[in-house]
């Protein structure tokens, strides 16, 4: 099969790779429908994280075609969307909802790479889930953003409490703040904040639900909330970046007593304790457990009550994936679907 391969930073290669198969008796192979490139797949093409032939991708949707002897919740014929960590959904630490803590979790970037044609998929009864039916083209990326993107910007949106009566704040104007935004409107807020400076993606936060745009950065985006909430600070804030301006940015514009849903894949990001110590908020982040969401919004995207697909700005064959990987870096796309048929 094809796969896209990261020889190292800025190389991006599609080549072949060995036909996944079944291993263990909880395995599937799918054979993908449609993968993307996710925001954080640039850190290890800017030479942040290492990278030495390292398979890629982590968002996927696809027919299953092959199942172990042990798996019993999808069968061959099967369209499933997958989470980007590998659950079995039934150790104490799923059940509490923290899918991407399980005692198997196994990050689908890492060792598996679903930028390619196939992928084995272990504990497939606890990782993927299967669609009603066979969805319609318009449909499929729509599903494809629940893998990761729209499931983590939701846990950032249930991490910070967001809900009817609140006003929540969105650091970060990439994929997870634009889905972040849309969840919080399903979850009710009375007001939306987007923080960006780009004219497409603050088109699209508005689209999403956003009820105010944010161009100040920084100590003045700090302001800027503050002056927007009565001196207070927003009830709910998101961030969705992972640099260190963005995350005390955050810190900064949650009110005391507020929420703060973290999920911006950081890299040498140092928290002031005693900056936390008097912020006085509650905060929750981290990987997303997005198996804990994917029925909901599965279900959500099937009734059409959402399109998180619009997401998506820039779609290529597999075959280009070296140019959606440029076109993401230099910001001239927000998030690139690749297509497999």
């Amino acid at each position: 099969m094809r796969g896209v391969i990261m020889h190292t930073a800025g190389d991006v290669r599609v080549e072949d790779r060995a036909d996944p198969t079944i291993i263990e008796p909880t395995d599937a192979v799918i054979r993908l429908t449609a993968t993307c490139i996710c925001g954080s797949d640039l850190w290890p093409y800017r030479g942040i994280e290492p990278a030495d032939h390292q398979v890629m991708g982590h968002e996927y949707v696809g027919v299953v075609e092959e199942i172990g002897s042990e798996v019993t919740n999808v069968a061959p014929g099967d369209f499933v969307v997958g989470s980007f960590v590998i659950s079995d959904n039934t150790c104490e630490i799923c059940q509490a909802g923290f899918q991407s803590k399980c005692v198997h979790a196994e990050f689908v970037a890492q060792t598996i790479g679903t930028q390619a044609e196939k992928a084995r998929i272990p504990y497939a009864d606890g990782t993927l889930v299967k669609t009603p039916g066979e969805p319609s083209p318009e449909q499929i990326p729509a599903l494809l953003a629940a893998s990761d993107v729209l499931g983590t910007g939701w846990y950032a949106a249930v991490g910070a409490e967001a809900g009817p009566g609140k006003t929540v704040a969105v650091v970060g104007d990439g994929a997870v703040g634009l889905m972040a935004v849309l969840a919080a409107r399903q979850l009710g807020a009375e007001r939306i904040i987007a923080m960006s400076r780009h004219p497409q993606r603050q088109e699209l936060a508005r689209y999403y639900g956003a009820t105010d745009i944010v161009e100040e950065r920084g100590d003045a985006g700090v302001q800027r909330i503050k002056d927007l909430t009565n001196g207070l600070g927003a009830h709910s804030v998101i961030e969705a970046v992972g640099t260190q301006e963005s995350f005390m940015q955050a810190v900064g514009a949650t009110r005391g007593g507020g929420h703060l849903g973290y999920v911006g894949v950081n890299y040498d990001v140092q928290i002031p304790g005693i900056e936390l110590f008097f912020a006085g908020i509650h905060t929750l982040g981290g990987p997303a457990p997005v198996r804990r969401f994917l029925p909901d919004l599965i279900d959500l995207i099937w009734n059409g009550a959402i399109d998180p697909g619009k997401v998506f700005d820039l779609t290529l064959p597999l075959e280009e994936a070296a140019e959606g990987y440029r076109a993401m870096d230099e910001r001239r796309a927000t998030k690139v679907l690749l297509t497999l048929e």
